[in-house]
């Protein structure tokens, strides 16, 4: 494992929204109209550095987690093989 600094490993989730263009979260196409159980990503990291957000639909305030472009692109690869799939 890649050796990283405590600013890096640290992160709030309460405040971490504001790295992230407020007009770039999108909402998942499989939503319902009454916002449904879904998640909000955001790829518009100010930073620059390919963070990727992800909140909670449902809640107005809800807290922001964030992962790096690897993270997500295992986390995406992970669901499109079933690995999170229920049992039937």
């Amino acid at each position: 494992m890649a050796d990283r600094t405590v600013e890096e490993d640290y992160y709030d989730p309460a405040t971490v929204s504001s790295r992230f263009d407020p007009i770039g979260w999108q909402k998942s196409f499989a939503s319902e109209p009454n916002g449904g159980n879904c998640v909000e990503v955001n790829f518009g990291d100010r930073a620059g550095d390919g963070h990727v957000g992800v909140r909670d639909t449902k809640l107005e305030d809800s807290p922001v987690f964030m992962f790096t472009r690897g993270e997500w692109n295992a986390f995406v690869t992970a669901v499109k093989a079933g690995q999170f799939d229920l049992p039937a």
